[in-house]
């Protein structure tokens, strides 16, 4: 029986928040691991939480929100030499409702047009997303709220 020699992968959410065809992107603090690199809102999952729970935990610790988490939209692996385990990104398409966001955890956010995307220095684990989504214009479909115009995306199997 051959043994795994390398620890399991840490499982990671991240919200995609649409907007008035807007996607919400935060930027990490000055000084913390990936000093001012951008992403999505979201973290890891802590056990015995779902993917679900935390990312609705995550939103609510950096957003001060309630996210109606709906289905996943994209999901990759991605190792970073700077830590010791792979990552598995898991993205959610999210809702806020009526709530307005509060910068609990970030150096800011914003909200940015998916043209805009490419723009901003994005973890390297989001670029092929932040492609995908400047390329599509996903912003832009006849579709009501985040999820149904996130029901289409592709997703990416496991490597």
């Amino acid at each position: 029986m051959k043994q795994r020699s390398e620890a399991a992968p840490v499982e990671v959410v991240a919200a995609i928040i649409q907007k008035q065809e807007q996607f919400l992107i935060c930027q990490r603090k000055a000084g913390g691991t990936f000093a001012l690199k951008w992403e999505f809102p979201g973290g890891k999952v802590q056990e015995g939480e779902t993917l679900e729970e935390a990312l609705s935990r995550e939103i609510n610790e950096e957003l001060g929100v309630e996210a109606e988490i709906a289905g996943e939209v994209w999901r990759t692996r991605h190792k970073y030499p700077e830590m010791s385990r792979e990552l598995i990104l898991i993205f959610f398409a999210a809702e806020l409702g009526a709530q307005e966001p509060k910068n609990l955890a970030f150096e800011q956010f914003l909200w940015a047009p998916p043209s805009r995307l490419p723009e901003f220095d994005f973890l390297p684990a989001d670029r092929e997303l932040i492609k995908f989504l400047a390329e599509s214009g996903l912003a832009n479909p006849p579709h009501g709220g985040s999820a149904g115009k996130l029901s289409h995306f592709r997703k990416k199997p496991h490597r």
